[in-house]
């Protein structure tokens, strides 16, 4: 069992965004409090406030962040699992994004509320 976890819950409400991997990085999603990017050969993936994501880009908005207390040590195991597992029980998606420090567990703001009754189980949660 994966010991008690810190986790915050993010003010920010976010969008995900998918561009063609062509697509030089936007500078709309840049200098912002929260963002991430990612590139591979099939996708570019920006991960930004939902506020600021120009109309006709292709995306996901309306999520919510629950970031993990780190930094967590890289061989730590099932910290994701843990958190993820109870979430996938009761049929919330998820979409998450790692640093280098740590994990942050996206939700739809719709089921922030139950997300955190759920995590509240086995987590110290703060807002």
């Amino acid at each position: 069992m994966t010991k008690k976890l810190t986790l915050s819950i993010q003010s920010v409400v976010l969008g995900i965004c998918r561009l063609d991997p062509s697509t030089p990085i936007p500078a709309w999603a840049l200098n912002n409090e929260f963002f991430s990017i990612t590139k591979t050969g099939e996708e570019l993936s920006v991960v930004c406030p939902e506020q600021i994501i120009p109309s006709g880009i292709k995306s996901e908005k309306g999520w919510r962040a629950i970031k993990i207390e780190g930094p967590i040590n890289f061989t730590a195991t099932g910290i994701l699992s843990s958190l993820l597992q109870p979430l996938a029980d009761k049929g919330i998606s998820i979409f998450t994004v790692s640093t280098f420090d740590t994990d942050y567990v996206l939700v739809k703001k719709e089921n922030l509320e139950n997300a955190i009754s759920i995590l509240k189980r086995n987590n110290q949660i703060n807002f």
